[in-house]
């Protein structure tokens, strides 16, 4: 099996594995059956756009045998990549939705047996926002899919990403209410790319607040309360808050502050 390291994957790295996955399923299962995978998160970032330089998995969606599962633990054997480092396990978080099939777009075929779409623009962004997470890429990314959109002289613009919404989640209230208004407020800056690298340098922040957090009281964050502890370590100071794309919410984070862990002490007593 493949070494549990991480690594970072690059848009070269990623088309080099991809066709040596494909080889790989040809040998074990032949021309005949072809292969379709959908790249999506950081993956279809990097193979669409120039801002972001790495992410340190590939996530896809796999339409496929079990010979592509073969295929792609025989390419991380051979260059030492992490386990699972092209997996499907973002079917299982908020933004997924069968309907990503009907509007991934083709991106590359691979030794003529495996092709490959991505998501891109619009979808992409509304993937994001339904995500909206402070302490991963998601706001960045956003970002830095408007800037170079404005920079190619083809705008996203908010009807574009609305329908986008629309097409794959239903409503546009699916989205957390902290995403719609930060889609407005980025939309109405002339400068995303400017508010980019603002952006991803508090995701960073964040995310090494939250790591230390959890380093201190293991166990303590989960997806229903990581929301309250970034605004509680923000009203602390111990994270500067994004005022400008991030509004402060109306409701209070006391009753994060009052629960306890196994231990009796406060989660947010750092």
């Amino acid at each position: 099996m493949s070494s549990e390291h991480r690594i970072e994957f690059s848009r070269d790295s990623i088309d080099l594995y991809l066709k040596e996955v494909a080889k790989a399923y040809r040998k074990i299962v032949g021309k005949d059956f072809p292969a379709e995978i959908v790249l999506i998160g950081g993956a279809s970032i990097l193979v669409n756009y120039g801002f972001r330089g790495m992410t340190t998995d590939v996530d896809a969606l796999i339409h496929a045998s079990t010979g592509l599962k073969e295929a792609i633990n025989q390419v991380g054997d051979k260059y030492d990549l992490p386990n699972g480092w092209l997996n499907s396990d973002f079917t299982k978080t908020r933004s997924y939705t069968p309907k990503l099939f009907e509007y991934a777009v083709y991106y590359r075929t691979y030794a003529n047996v495996l092709t490959v779409r991505t998501i891109t623009a619009e979808y992409l962004i509304a993937m994001k926002l339904r995500s909206g997470r402070q302490y991963k890429n998601d706001l960045s990314d956003v970002l830095g899919i408007l800037a170079e959109h404005e920079k190619r002289g083809a705008p996203i613009i908010m009807a574009q990403i609305q329908n986008a919404v629309q097409n794959l989640y239903g409503s546009w209230d699916s989205l957390p209410e902290s995403s719609r208004q930060f889609i407005q407020r980025a939309l109405d800056n002339p400068s995303p790319e400017a508010l980019y690298h603002q952006v991803a340098a508090a995701e960073k922040e964040t995310k090494e607040s939250l790591i230390a957090f959890e380093h201190k009281y293991p166990g303590a964050t989960n997806e229903a309360n990581i929301n309250d502890i970034i605004k509680s370590l923000q009203e602390r100071k111990l994270i500067l808050p994004n005022e400008q794309l991030n509004p402060s919410q109306q409701e209070t984070t006391e009753n994060v502050r009052k629960k306890k862990t196994p231990h009796g002490k406060n989660e947010l007593e750092l």
